[in-house]
């Protein structure tokens, strides 16, 4: 499998993730199973991938249009997404789910990006959009937390 089906691959895994297992099934009216095949890295998956309707429903749901971004930065594309369109997390709780997937997320495009041995200018800027993505949720943290505190 090569290094962009993996890294589709992780994205769509995040995007289900994000949305949640079960609400991703009734969203897009398929299984657990099948969900599991478009994110599997297995052999017999490696060419499984989710359609474009059931990407659009999931992310219409998520917190980030993770497929959506992933497929810009494979074609060299930045894309602008407005974080604040589900009125942001709210609570200290979800801020912690936020910041443990993001944190994931970097370190998984860490590990894709070091599995060489070097790290490419297209590889250092995904890490830094990560690594941004990371701190506008510990920001969001930030200010739930001094809320708590007033």
């Amino acid at each position: 499998m090569t290094k962009m089906n993996r890294y589709l691959k992780k994205h769509t895994e995040a995007l289900v993730k994000d949305v949640g297992v079960e609400a991703a099934c009734k969203l897009t009216g398929r299984s657990k199973a099948t969900l599991g095949r478009y994110y599997s890295e297995s052999e017999e998956h490696a060419d499984r991938y989710m359609p474009l309707d059931a990407v659009a429903s999931l992310e219409a749901a998520a917190s980030f249009p993770h497929v959506t971004q992933a497929l810009a930065e494979i074609n060299g594309n930045t894309l602008e997404v407005d974080t604040g369109r589900k009125g942001n997390a709210e609570s200290v709780n979800s801020n912690v789910v936020a910041l443990a997937q993001r944190f994931a997320m970097l370190m998984g495009e860490y590990n894709l990006s070091i599995s060489d041995g070097i790290i490419t200018v297209t590889e250092a800027k995904r890490m830094l959009s990560e690594t941004l993505e990371l701190q506008k949720v510990l920001v969001e943290m930030k200010l739930h937390l001094e809320e708590e505190v007033t």
